[in-house]
């Protein structure tokens, strides 16, 4: 659902949702860590089995890179990727910021890419919950002629009354003692049109919302959802055209211990962000 079709609590109405997911890691073993008793001294024939194993596997490497992340043409174009969409080009991300908000992205496919996944994560922040900082991150990411649509859509959905709902301060603040916590993580992203002028790209992510603190009636939980962008060339970047929301790819839940709140609040505090590259 785009932003700003109604208050953005509902879980599926703002950049980020508020569904509830855990993630089960392997359940650790008695005794050693690593599943048995120590080994004894290694022979030499062992030493140079492993050692070989280990050179034949770095060929292998290097040969499947070189393989599968695109080939280039007589005029030095690489063509895209095809078995490994997702695989990293090895293109330097962007240097310059708007606002905070990496900017200045290619005039190609991987620019586009990269230019959604980082808007997501600007359109998921906690900025988002108040009218400064919420205007602040649309004049830098939203085509101009949609700045104006956008801010009375989302003035609408991102109200006094809905912050208090969530447990904010009026105004989108955290109240004395609790730490606000919203972010966005894409996961991967998918280009499904591509011209010079326009781009629609495909964000998968994971996000946290929700208020850290003790005795916290909205403690901090995760979701997961793609957002579809639609962009367009504008004044040398990408800028958003339009957007939408939908629920998933959602993992299965797992059973671990969540963590207090002093320590989600801390990880807020201590662990920053990235600048996404395609």
């Amino acid at each position: 659902m785009s932003l700003g079709d109604g208050a953005p609590g509902g879980g599926d109405t703002e950049y980020g949702g508020v569904g509830q997911t855990r993630t089960r890691l392997p359940g650790g073993r008695s005794g050693d860590v690593y599943g048995g008793a120590r080994r004894g001294r290694s022979s030499s024939r062992s030493l140079v089995t492993v050692v070989g194993v280990v050179v034949l596997l770095i060929a292998a490497i290097a040969f499947a890179n070189r393989g599968d992340g695109g080939s280039t043409s007589a005029d030095g174009n690489e063509t895209k990727a095809g078995s490994a969409p997702t695989a990293a080009s090895g293109a330097r991300p962007v240097r310059s910021r708007t606002g905070g908000i990496p900017s200045g992205f290619a005039h190609d496919q991987q620019g586009a890419e990269s230019a959604a996944a980082n808007y997501a994560v600007a359109l998921g922040s906690a900025d988002m919950f108040n009218k400064t900082g919420r205007d602040a991150i649309l004049r830098a990411v939203i085509a101009p002629s949609k700045v104006t649509d956008f801010q009375g859509r989302l003035d609408k959905a991102y109200t006094a009354a809905f912050n208090k709902t969530i447990g904010l301060n009026e105004d989108g603040s955290a109240p004395q003692g609790y730490t606000f916590v919203s972010r966005t993580t894409p996961i991967g992203t998918k280009l499904t049109a591509f011209s010079t002028e326009k781009a629609t790209v495909d964000v998968w992510c994971s996000g946290l919302l929700g208020l850290a603190g003790q005795n916290s009636t909205n403690p901090v939980t995760s979701s997961w959802f793609t957002l579809t962008l639609q962009l367009e060339w504008n004044g040398g970047d990408w800028k958003i055209l339009t957007d939408s929301q939908k629920d998933g790819p959602v993992p299965v839940p797992g059973d671990e211990r969540a963590s207090t709140a002093n320590d989600m609040a801390k990880a807020v505090e201590e662990y920053g962000g990235f600048t996404y590259a395609r």
